[in-house]
C-alpha cells in the first residue's frame, strides 16, 4: 500500500529538499516501504510522473559505520558510466537536517529481485538460471576491472593491509555479539587464528562491493539474463577483489538460508555449486583463485559473524521478528571456515 507518510520518512521535509535540489517534480509524493533488508530502511518515493528508491538507517540500533549513506551514494554515482550497471543517484543528504537521519536516493528501477528459490525457479529452466548467474558474475568481475583512481575513488578506502583489517574486524565484532559462555567461541577463536596466520599477500586492489549475490541486483523481467542494477553498496570499499567473489560462493551454502529466515534464492539446488561459481569468476575475470582456502574461509568466517550478530540483536529485540533462528547458522559456517583452511 502506498502512503503519504511512513514512520521515518516525513515527505513534506523530502519534498523541500528535492525542491530546493532543483530535483523535477510533479504532484504529491506517495511511499512505500520495501520489503527485505536488516539493515537500512529502504523506501519507494514517488509523484505523478517519477519513481525512486531511498535508503536511510534503521530507526533504532544506529551503527554509523554500516549505515554510511555518503559511501553508498557516492560509490553508485561514481559508477555511472562503467560498464557496472546502477541506478541513477539524485540527492543525498548525510545529516539529519531532512528525515532525521542521513538518506540518499536514487531513481528507481523497474525489474525483478529474486529473493527466494521459488522466484528463481520462475526465472526460467536451468539454461536460463545458468545464463543469468553468468551475466551476474560478469557485472561482478567488470566491477572488479574498474579503476578506483578513473572513476574518483581512489580515497574509498585503504587497499593496503585490507585482509589483516578484514580478519581482525570480524574477529573483534565476535567478542561484541557472542553470547556469554558461548559454546562456539572455542571453534570461533580458532578460525580466527587459522586466518591470522596464515593471510596471503593480497590479489590485487580494487572496488569490492561486500554482499554480492542475486538478490542484491535488479534483473530485467523480459530478459532475466540481464543485470539492470546492482543494489546495497553499504558494505564497498576497496580491497581484495577475491574476497568480494569468496563470499558470493559461501552464499551458495543451505546454511545461508538460516541467516536469511528463507529457502533463499543462491542457496537454491538449482544454482551452480560454490566451486562451479568460483570457477565462472575466474574465467570471466581472468584471476587466478590463488590462496582460494583462505579467502573461503574468511568469507565463512564473516558470514559465520554476521549470523551471530543479527541473532544478538535479535535477542536484544531491536531485530525484525523471524531472526531468531539466525544463531543457529554460526556453528555451520564456523565449521566450513575450519574446514576449508585447514
Amino acid at each position: 500500500m502506498t502512503v503519504t507518510n511512513l514512520e521515518g520518512l516525513d515527505l513534506t521535509a523530502l519534498d523541500r529538499h528535492l525542491r530546493s535540489e532543483g530535483v523535477a517534480r510533479s504532484g504529491e509524493l506517495r511511499a512505500e516501504l520495501i520489503a527485505g533488508g536488516r539493515s537500512n530502511l529502504t523506501f519507494r518515493v514517488c509523484d505523478d510522473a517519477s519513481a525512486w528508491v531511498l535508503r536511510r538507517p534503521p530507526l533504532h540500533g544506529l551503527t554509523p559505520s554500516a549505515h554510511d549513506m555518503a559511501r553508498e551514494y557516492k560509490v553508485v554515482a561514481a559508477l555511472a558510466g562503467t560498464a557496472v550497471p546502477v541506478a541513477r543517484a539524485v540527492t543525498m543528504s548525510n545529516d539529519d537536517s531532512v528525515l532525521g537521519a542521513p538518506f540518499q536516493m536514487v531513481e528507481n528501477v523497474d525489474g525483478l529481485v529474486v529473493r527466494s528459490a521459488s522466484e528463481l525457479a520462475r526465472l526460467g529452466d536451468e539454461s536460463v538460471i545458468s545464463d543469468s548467474v553468468d551475466a551476474l558474475i560478469r557485472v561482478l568481475a567488470d566491477l572488479h576491472a574498474v579503476d578506483p583512481e578513473a572513476v574518483g575513488l581512489g580515497d574509498f578506502g585503504k587497499p593496503a593491509g585490507y585482509l589483516e583489517r578484514q580478519v581482525r574486524r570480524w574477529g573483534s565484532q565476535w567478542d561484541l555479539v557472542r553470547l556469554p559462555d558461548d559454546p562456539r567461541d572455542d571453534d570461533v577463536k580458532r578460525l580466527h587464528q587459522a586466518l591470522a596466520d596464515s593471510v596471503p599477500a593480497q590479489s590485487r586492489n580494487s572496488i569490492v562491493h561486500g554482499d554480492y549475490r542475486i538478490d542484491n541486483t535488479i534483473l530485467d523481467a523480459q530478459d532475466p539474463t540481464k543485470v539492470l542494477a546492482v543494489l546495497d553498496w553499504e558494505l564497498s570499499t576497496l580491497g581484495d577483489p577475491l574476497s568480494d567473489a569468496a563470499l558470493m560462493c559461501v552464499y551458495r551454502d543451505p546454511m545461508f538460508n538460516l541467516i536469511l529466515s528463507m529457502e533463499a534464492a543462491w542457496s537454491s539446488p538449482q544454482m551452480p555449486s560454490a566451486e562451479d561459481l568460483a570457477n565462472r569468476y575466474s574465467v570471466q575475470s581472468g584471476q587466478e583463485l590463488a590462496h582460494w582456502d583462505f579467502y573461503m574461509a574468511l568469507a565463512y568466517f564473516k558470514a559465520a559473524i554476521i549470523a551471530a550478530g543479527i541473532d544478538f540483536r535479535a535477542r536484544q529485540g531491536s531485530e525484525a521478528p523471524g531472526s531468531t533462528s539466525v544463531g543457529a547458522a554460526v556453528a555451520p559456517a564456523i565449521a566450513s571456515g575450519l574446514r576449508a583452511i585447514s
